[in-house]
């Protein structure tokens, strides 16, 4: 039995000092449920995606999406946690209850704040989806594990500084038309390029705009079983899906190959039957830069070490043969850790169902592909997309 999403909510991600945790779940479910035109006591399951580690008092949040509707009381509610990750393994967990014949109708929400932690404190937190045991001593926090792997990939295959700012440059263009994204400025390629005081260098080659947006946000949405969709006003069909889990220690593979990601994207697309070259667009994990430049050679896009090419040759432009991060991406988007990954599979329903934001819509989209990743290259998840109604 497959499984579709029939509805969706997404809050702009940002400083949301008005908002707690509860506030954003609440929010976004009862949005979610009033799109797809499902009343709470038609749910079956409910999935709830929040990291945490250390941003919320509240560790325990699962049933804060009962506060919804109170029809959603003695529901099946489940939260899940596999690091930045966490909001695709809400949505696959629902996916696969679906599948078994557990559930007819899921509600999957993600959910972060962490904007309200102090900044060291934001470091810490997520230096925990590393291995502490050789990792917790990185200047920088996470950003600091990524800038070693920038630097690791600038010594084996040549300074990619260009190819870096032309990513970062790419996707806060695109954020621009994106309305919930945090940071919607053109930036222009020249200022990611250079450092200067606004743009200072955080960690090895890495520097400020190359690094994602610390946010708050929650994203949801409705999942049913074929045979349910097809009676709603619209659907979007999961044509494959893959996760991959890798060693966490780095220094138990070779980090710049993204070897559980190539992996995934390789299930994925065999599971839907279709190659790169038939997907329309692709949502990808760009929490760095560089991220998104070994992604490309992960997916398939170039061969490795030649990441740099898809996007000096603009096929990962909006305009290109596989635009990437139309959204802005994590970049320009934020990056709520348990909401990324709902808010990935939402915008790209929205792009299939041609109810994407203005300027943001592509034309005409057939197949999405998306890429969502917990630590560095640890938790891979990819879906591929289509509508089926």
């Amino acid at each position: 039995m497959s499984a579709a999403i029939v509805g969706w909510a997404h809050t702009p991600f940002g400083k949301q000092d008005a908002e707690t945790v509860e506030s954003l779940i609440v929010r976004v479910a009862t949005e979610a449920l009033v799109d797809a035109g499902i009343t709470a006591d038609e749910v079956d399951e409910i999935v709830l995606g929040h990291y945490n580690a250390g941003f919320s008092a509240q560790d325990f949040t699962a049933s804060l999406v009962l506060q919804a509707d109170p029809a959603l009381r003695f529901k099946p509610t489940t939260r899940v946690e596999n690091a930045c990750a966490t909001g695709s393994a809400a949505v696959h967990q629902g996916v696969r209850a679906i599948r078994a014949g557990d559930a007819k109708v899921v509600l999957v929400v993600g959910v972060e704040q962490m904007t309200k932690t102090p900044g060291p404190e934001i470091g810490k937190n997520l230096l925990k989806a590393s291995y502490l045991p050789e990792d917790s001593e990185v200047q920088g926090g996470f950003a600091g594990v990524f800038g070693k792997i920038a630097a690791a990939y600038f010594q084996r295959h040549g300074d990619q500084s260009d190819a870096l700012a032309m990513i970062a440059a790419k996707n806060h263009k695109n954020g621009v038309a994106n309305p919930y994204a945090q940071m919607r400025k053109d930036l222009g390629y020249a200022f990611c390029r250079e450092e200067s005081e606004k743009n200072p260098y955080v960690a090895g080659p890495l520097k400020r705009t190359d690094c994602s947006l610390v946010s708050d946000g929650a994203a949801a949405l409705v999942l049913a079983d074929e045979e349910t969709a097809l009676r709603m006003r619209r659907a979007v069909g999961f044509r494959g899906m893959a996760h991959v889990q890798d060693f966490l220690p780095m220094s138990k593979r070779d980090i710049l190959k993204f070897e559980g990601g190539a992996l995934a994207w390789k299930q994925a697309l065999a599971k839907a039957n279709v190659t790169l070259d038939d997907l329309s667009f692709v949502e990808t994990h760009d929490c760095f830069t560089v991220a998104e430049l070994i992604e490309y050679e992960a997916m398939g896009l170039t061969r490795e070490g030649d990441g740099a090419r898809a996007i000096k040759e603009g096929w990962t432009q909006k305009d290109g043969k596989l635009p990437v991060n139309v959204s802005g991406g994590l970049k320009a988007k934020g990056h709520p850790i348990g909401a990324t990954g709902v808010s990935m599979h939402v915008l790209s329903a929205m792009q299939l169902t041609g109810e994407a934001p203005e300027g943001m819509q592509l034309s005409e989209p057939r197949l999405g592909g998306i890429f969502n990743m917990g630590g560095a290259a640890v938790a891979n998840y990819v879906s591929v997309l289509e509508r089926i109604k």
